[in-house]
């Protein structure tokens, strides 16, 4: 086991090889979570705070204009804006619901969180991090220019936990779903459910109710209309033919504790070695396109029409990324989306 000392020998002589190795990078080099590499720096430029992750998210309104980053392993989310309308009211999902931050957050996955002041070649960089059980990040919230800086050194000082050196055990949560055999499942019957459908959000109990994986649901669609499977090149095509034609859309990326949506145009688009990026003022997303292995167009019968989104999976079955037109309930999909997806192969 690494003793915080030698943890922090190994994370700065790395830091003089790599001098441009991320943390979450490090911290897989390690052997250890990034959690655990982050507080090797507390009492220095880290400061531990409270886990009231309900009431610092509530007061993070009063940051102003602020970048919000959810990532999973292969694909990172970056949103600016203000968070808005927080409603906390369920013990299943937290939400904030605003035209620029959208949130789905599952506290109960939450652990631990930070302050974290950063200098880079840009100058200072401030943000709050918050990790899961297993120490790795589950969301992140960077100042930017317009952002109260003085909000924030007060919103730390509040909330600044009086033991800075108790660093927190982190939790295998590894689920290591076993796919039941294709002949164990009611498969008339689920294709029925999916054909009546009435709205997208009761898909998730359908798959629990026959006891089918998502990608294991996709395979036994009623028909190749309801899914079908594209090349992960699809996904490029989806997101230029989005911006060329100015069609919003919809991004979910996700992880264990959160879904984070973007709602709008995509502009500029490009490789960068093996990721594929949206780079616009306001939203960023970045796409390994090397950790795909699966991507689906998926439809479902909703109330307002067939609702159609493409999924995307890495080898454990679980979901990158999603993308939709962009909708709201009560309201029929885009034309100009589905005639995107039309193209899709």
């Amino acid at each position: 086991m690494n003793t915080t000392t030698e943890l922090k020998k190994q994370w700065n002589d790395l830091k003089t090889n790599q001098p441009k190795i991320r943390i979450r990078n490090a911290a897989k080099e390690l052997g250890v979570s990034e959690m655990e590499l982050l507080a090797t720096s507390l009492g220095e430029n880290v400061t531990k705070l409270k886990p009231e992750f309900a009431a610092i998210l509530q007061e993070i309104e009063s940051l102003g204009k602020v970048m919000a980053l959810t990532r999973n392993n292969e694909c990172v989310h970056e949103r600016k804006g203000i968070y808005l309308n927080p409603d906390f009211s369920s013990p299943h999902a937290q939400l904030f619901v605003g035209e620029d931050i959208d949130l789905r957050i599952f506290l109960t996955h939450w652990k631990s969180a930070f302050a974290v002041t950063e200098t880079s070649e840009h100058g200072e960089r401030k943000s709050l991090q918050f990790f899961g059980k297993d120490g790795e990040a589950v969301h992140k919230i960077y100042l930017v220019p317009q952002s109260n800086t003085e909000a924030f050194d007060s919103l730390v000082d509040k909330y600044k936990d009086a033991d800075q050196t108790t660093v927190e055990v982190t939790e295998n949560t590894t689920t290591n779903t076993t796919e039941k055999p294709d002949t164990e499942i009611d498969v008339e019957g689920f294709q029925q459910a999916w054909i009546e459908l009435k709205d997208t959000h009761n898909f998730f109990m359908m798959l629990r109710k026959f006891g089918v994986t998502r990608t294991q649901a996709l395979r036994l669609a009623p028909t190749d209309y309801h899914a079908k499977k594209v090349t992960k090149e699809a996904v490029v095509q989806l997101l230029e033919k989005a911006s060329q034609t100015e069609t919003p859309i919809m991004v979910f990326t996700g992880n264990k504790g959160i879904i984070q949506i973007h709602t709008g145009n995509v502009k500029r688009t490009m490789w960068h070695e093996n990721w594929f990026n949206i780079l616009d003022p306001d939203f960023n997303l970045h796409l390994d396109m090397d950790k795909i292995t699966e991507t689906w167009i998926v439809r479902k019968p909703t109330e307002d029409g067939i609702v159609t989104a493409v999924e995307v999976y890495n080898d454990k079955g679980e979901i990158i990324v999603q993308f939709f037109g962009k909708r709201k309930p009560g309201i029929p999909e885009l034309d100009a989306w589905r005639d995107i997806v039309a193209e899709l192969n």
